[in-house]
């Protein structure tokens, strides 16, 4: 039986087994990669729909739908900025 606590286990590890990249970024863009990461703990139920079988993948579509999320967002904000 597949519980919550299960499902947050495997995207947890997924998470962890991605410091070793981490610590091969410089600086600023390891703190953003950390921010990233922390965005899919978030959005868990989002990550983790397709199972423990798909957990890299699920991170990957994680991350490209916040990523996709703020550049609508950004979108947005120039839109307003320009009309006015």
């Amino acid at each position: 039986m597949v519980t919550e606590k299960n499902k947050e286990d495997f995207l947890t590890k997924e998470i962890e087994s991605w410091k070793g990249f981490e610590y091969a970024l410089r600086e600023e863009n390891r703190i953003l990669f950390h921010e990233m990461l922390n965005e899919c703990r978030k959005s868990g139920d989002a990550a983790i729909a397709k199972g423990a079988n798909y957990s890299t993948e699920s991170l990957f579509m994680a991350l490209i739908l916040q990523q996709q999320k703020m550049i609508n967002q950004l979108i947005i904000k120039l839109s307003r900025s320009q009309s006015v």
